[in-house]
Parts: structure tokens; sequence; C-alpha cells
């Protein structure tokens, strides 16, 4: 372990303060180790837009929009390679939340994730991704004929 000795002003310091008692931390160092490796993991996420992932897009957005749910609908259509499946809860008279499960390059899938998000009508939207690895085999499951397909590994938090 290594100490280092960081200055935060009175704002920053407060907030810090707010979240270690909200989540639980034991003391200070723990909640900065954390806050640490997230900024860490996503500037490495960030750097490498190349790399495959597996995400979750979920969104609230107002289904009265006038055409909104047509141009959701094209926008997975258009990215139909990126587009694995996506759930619809119907929150209120006005709202729904979709969480669509999506598979393919970083760069891509934020792409279509910032170009749902920036849709008017969509109220709320963010992206979850997580790095992965695909490697493609072909094997054979309880006996029967082999098969080609894909195996999605997820890599290591950083």
């Amino acid at each position: 372990m290594h100490r280092v000795t960081v200055t935060l002003d009175d704002d920053i310091m407060a907030e810090l303060d707010r979240m270690i008692e909200t989540r639980g931390y034991q003391n200070r160092s723990e909640a900065v180790r954390d806050l640490a490796r997230a900024g860490i993991r996503q500037a490495n996420e960030q750097a490498d837009l190349a790399r495959e992932c597996v995400a979750a897009l979920v969104y609230v957005y107002d289904h009265e929009e006038r055409e909104l749910s047509k141009r959701l609908t094209r926008s997975f259509h258009d990215h139909h390679d990126l587009s694995l499946a996506t759930m619809h809860v119907h929150l209120d008279h006005a709202s729904c939340m979709e969480v669509t499960v999506l598979q393919g390059k970083m760069r891509e899938v934020q792409h279509l994730a910032d170009q749902v998000i920036a849709e008017r009508g969509v109220r709320h939207g963010r992206v979850f991704m997580v790095p992965v690895e695909i490697e493609g085999q072909k094997h054979s499951h309880g006996g029967g004929p082999a098969h080609r397909h894909q195996h999605v590994h997820v890599c290591k938090a950083g």
C-alpha cells in the first residue's frame, strides 16, 4: 500500500462524506480507492472503443411523443447486428422504460446509445458497457452433433 495526500475543496469533501455514509464505507480511504478503480476502469474502456462489449441501454421515454416509437424501432433495425433483446415496461400513462441488451464494438454501441438517448421524447437514458472477449468455437453439447457458435468471456475488472 502507498499513502497519498490529496487536497479536496469543502464541497467535494462534503459529497464524499455523504457517499461514505450512504454506501456504508468504513473510512475515506476505502471510498477513494473505489472511486479511483472506477475512474481507471472508465478511462480504460473509453480509450479502447474498438473492444467488444455487452451492454445494457436503459431509457425512459414519452410514448405519446409523435413518431418516437417508429424512430426508435428504425434505429434498432438499422443496428440489428448490435441488438440482442429488449424489455418494455409501462411506468405510467405517458412514460415507458426500455432496457435493451446490446453486443458489439464499444464505439458502435456508444453511437447507438447516443442516438437513442438524443431522440426527442426520450427523457432519461444511460448505457452500461461491460468489456468482453468473443471466441468462436465448434463443439457439441451433451453428445449431439458439433456446431459453431460464439462464447462471450467477460474481461476481468480493472
